[in-house]
């Protein structure tokens, strides 16, 4: 599965990055309900922000997540707002979680970036452009 090309106004795109984040305390506390729900967040939010959600994963501790993201929306934008969202909507809906953590998420996450040539050959292929 390739990213499709992406462009806005004025950036033509292919960004796609593997996003990882925890629970505060690492705590397994992503188990059903809690997985599904925090599923259709992630996919309301992508949506909502027009970024292209691929895949998303919830396993007890941690969450997967496959999105294309436009660089000048920025992928840490993307990350603090599904972080956000789904803290807010998960704890009021679900009073456990509340009570089991004071806040959902750690402050932290992994972020790389997908795909694409080996570092070496696109370092090789940026010098050879000076003898052009």
């Amino acid at each position: 599965m390739d990213a499709p090309l992406r462009s806005n106004h004025n950036v033509t795109y292919v960004c796609t990055f593997h996003v990882v984040f925890c629970p505060k305390y690492r705590r397994k506390v992503l188990v059903p309900p809690v997985d599904e729900r925090l599923k259709e967040i992630v996919r309301e939010q992508c949506a909502a922000l027009r970024q292209d959600l691929l895949a998303v994963e919830v396993q007890p501790d941690h969450v997967h997540v496959l999105v294309g993201c436009d660089p000048q929306f920025g992928i840490h934008r993307l990350v603090k707002q599904i972080k956000g969202v789904s803290s807010r909507l998960l704890r009021q809906e679900l009073p456990t979680l509340k009570r089991r953590l004071p806040s959902l998420w750690t402050n932290s996450y992994f972020v790389a970036t997908t795909g694409g040539a080996p570092l070496a050959y696109v370092k090789q292929y940026v010098e050879s452009q000076k003898q052009r």
